[in-house]
């Protein structure tokens, strides 16, 4: 898959008017998403991606302190411009849900389960909650 390729999906899925914003949320949700995972499922997902998404995920800092799925949301609203909770939450899913199908079932639930809860959701996914 190359950039572009990736890029319109994210468009299509996220309905958004321009290649830029697409490829401003892709950047910033794949950095952001990047931070908190471990190195090993960073780099499984990293080789399913074309380079420039890659380097967005790869090339991270690890976070400092592990976020739930809606302050990750909170976090990437932080750093897009006009954001709302609701429109990063938006923005997110439609960046993930993607991931989600380029990466494939089996990968996805490895990232999935490298998260705190709260993130199945983001990827399309439905949460299993247990109860005690």
């Amino acid at each position: 898959m190359q950039w572009n390729e990736l890029v319109a999906r994210i468009r299509e899925h996220g309905r958004y008017t321009t290649d830029a914003e697409s490829k401003q949320v892709a950047r910033l949700v794949l950095s952001a998403l990047g931070g908190h995972l471990s190195d090993d499922v960073r780099e499984r997902v990293a080789e399913q991606l074309p380079a420039t998404a890659a380097e967005s995920l790869r090339y991270q800092l690890p976070a400092t302190k592990p976020l739930t799925g809606p302050e990750f949301v909170d976090t990437v609203a932080r750093r897009l411009q006009d954001a709302t909770s609701a429109t990063a939450r938006w923005d997110v899913s439609s960046v993930l849900a993607v991931l989600a199908e380029v990466c494939g079932d089996d990968l996805t639930d490895q990232v999935i389960a490298d998260l705190p809860p709260g993130y199945a959701l983001l990827f399309g996914r439905a949460e299993l909650l247990s109860v005690a």
